[in-house]
Order: structure tokens, then C-alpha cells, then sequence
């Protein structure tokens, strides 16, 4: 029988299994919405659902190549105990190679691809691990990225994966100082390649606050603008991976390291495990004391 969107959306929205997992589960009973329920909670997938709302921060990254193409991915779990699991570690790193070998155009694509282009989908490989650690596992982001013939990629892991680069080089095979400028992004943090990828409003609005800033430290007005621009290029020298000083060689800008290799920065992608993820803050003590006041 015909499957509605309606129904496998319902059913997604219950469980909070995969697209294609609900949509073979309403397929194999026929419609009923609680006979797919029970066959999904019966194959682990609704059991992992369940532990889909709490929430993960820790985690791994990983990078993977393959020819022309390269991907960084991070992968969270709850609990830095899973982050060194072995099980979960190939897992990320799996990841890594269907996001390679697949090249989707989003999280959501992704999950719903054949795993690795064959078989189940991504969402349902994950949903099994979910099942078998025991933990919530969600597949974060990734980015893609291509080279020509003439490029190099660099990818760089730091403690363990707990930050993931990968650089990608045009003009240079070079692959020690690749790596050496992943390692530089994972060190330094910038967030931008160059100052082109700076948008005119981020300029702007770092512009009006430097000039305020120079203002109220009683700096006279006719030459607030000359510091307003020496002070932007220290923005520049923060923010922009380019204009950094190279971290094993600090007389050296990025710029001028590429500039000597003949080399230029087409791009770059850095992940921090659990950046930007609200953790739950946990107080044992106290749970502990309101354990033995209610004895």
C-alpha cells in the first residue's frame, strides 16, 4: 500500500527514528502507525529515540580523503567516557567516509543516505549504535572540501579529536606545511581564510565599535580615525588565518609562509567538540544531600 508523507512524518515525530526506517515500518505493517511503533522500539530504533533528548556534548571529530575530496565531521555523545570508546571512535571515523564518499549537501541529507552508498541509512547505523552504547549519539556537522591536481589537503586532529581542522592548499603538494596550518587553526582559532570572507557589516559594526571605544577613552576626535583603522588591523591579525603570525614562527605571517611556497589558502573548517552546546551543569553534592534529607 501507499505510504503517506503525513503518516511517516507522524511516525518520525513519535519515535524519532530515520525518514526511511519509519517509512518501511508503516510498509511492513500495512499503515498502522502502532504496529510501526512496536516493530521500531522491537528493532532498537524507538529505544534510541528515547535517549535522543539529552543532551551531547562531548565527542570526537574526524577527517577522511579520498582523492580529490576531503571532509572534517564531528560526531557528540553524552559522556567523555563514550568519546574514548573504540566502537564509537570507528564510528566517527566512518562517518568521515560516507560524508567523502557521498557528499551530501547537509546533516539531514546525510542521514538519510544508503550508509557508505549501500544498504541502510546513515540514521540507522547511528540509531544501532545508539541502541548497543547506550548513549545518545548525534552527527553534529561536517564540511566538505575539493582540491585541483596542484592542491593539498591538511587535516589536523588535537587531544584525541577533540578539535578537528582540515586546510585545503591550491598552488603547493605540500603536505608538512598543510598540516603544519591545520595545526596553526587549531592553536589559534581564526575565523575567517581571509579578509574577503569578511563581510562589509562584521567591518562595520567592529569599525563603530572601535571608534566608540577610542572616544571614550578621550582620544580627540580628528584623530580617532587613523586609530579606528590601526586598530581594525589588529582585528584582521586576530580573526583572519592569513594575517596570523604562523604559530612555529612567529616573525612569519601566514600570508608570507604561502606567499614563499607559491601556495594560496583556499579554505578551511574547524570544529571544537561541543562548541556553541549549552551543557547541563551538574551539581552532585547536592543531589547527594537531597538523597540523605529525604531518608
Amino acid at each position: 500500500m501507499a505510504i503517506s508523507a503525513q503518516a511517516v512524518k507522524e511516525l518520525r515525530e513519535r519515535t524519532g527514528a530515520g525518514m526511511m526506517d519509519c517509512k518501511r515500518a508503516l510498509e511492513e505493517t500495512a499503515g498502522d502507525m502502532e504496529k510501526a511503533i512496536d516493530l521500531l522500539r522491537e528493532r532498537g530504533v524507538a529505544k534510541a529515540a528515547k535517549k535522543s533528548g539529552r543532551i551531547a556534548a562531548e565527542g570526537l571529530t574526524a577527517t577522511a580523503v579520498a582523492g580529490n575530496v576531503a571532509a572534517v565531521v564531528e560526531v557528540n555523545c553524552e559522556t567523555d567516557f563514550v568519546g574514548k570508546n573504540p566502537e564509537f571512535q570507528a564510528l566517527v571515523k566512518d562517518i568521515a567516509e560516507h560524508v567523502v564518499s557521498q557528499r551530501p549537501a547537509s546533516v539531514e541529507e546525510a542521514l538519510e543516505q544508503p550508509f557508505k552508498g549501500a544498504g541502510e541509512t546513515l540514521a540507522h547505523v547511528i540509531n544501532e549504535k545508539i541502541a548497543t552504547i547506550g548513549e545518545n549519539i548525534s552527527f553534529r556537522r561536517f564540511a566538505l572540501s575539493e582540491k585541483t591536481d596542484n592542491g593539498v589537503f591538511g587535516a589536523y586532529l588535537h587531544m584525541g579529536g577533540r578539535i578537528g581542522v582540515l586546510v585545503t592548499l591550491e598552488g603547493t603538494q605540500d603536505e608538512t606545511m598543510a598540516r603544519d596550518l591545520g595545526m596553526h587553526a587549531a592553536a589559534s582559532n581564526p575565523r575567517f581564510a581571509n579578509r574577503e570572507e569578511v563581510s562589509a557589516d562584521e567591518i562595520e559594526r567592529e569599525r563603530e565599535v572601535l571608534k566608540n571605544q577610542a572616544l571614550a577613552e578621550g582620544k580627540p576626535a580628528n584623530i580617532v580615525e587613523k586609530m579606528v583603522e590601526g586598530r581594525l588591523s589588529k582585528f584582521f591579525e586576530e580573526y583572519v588565518l592569513v594575517e596570523q603570525p604562523f604559530v612555529k614562527d612567529t616573525d612569519k605571517k601566514v600570508a608570507v609562509l604561502l606567499k614563499e611556497a607559491g601556495a594560496t589558502l583556499k579554505g578551511f573548517a574547524r570544529f571544537q567538540v561541543g562548541e556553541g552546546i549549552e551543557k547541563k551543569q551538574e551539581d552532585f553534592a547536592a543531589e547527594v544531600m537531597a538523597q540523605v534529607n529525604k531518608q
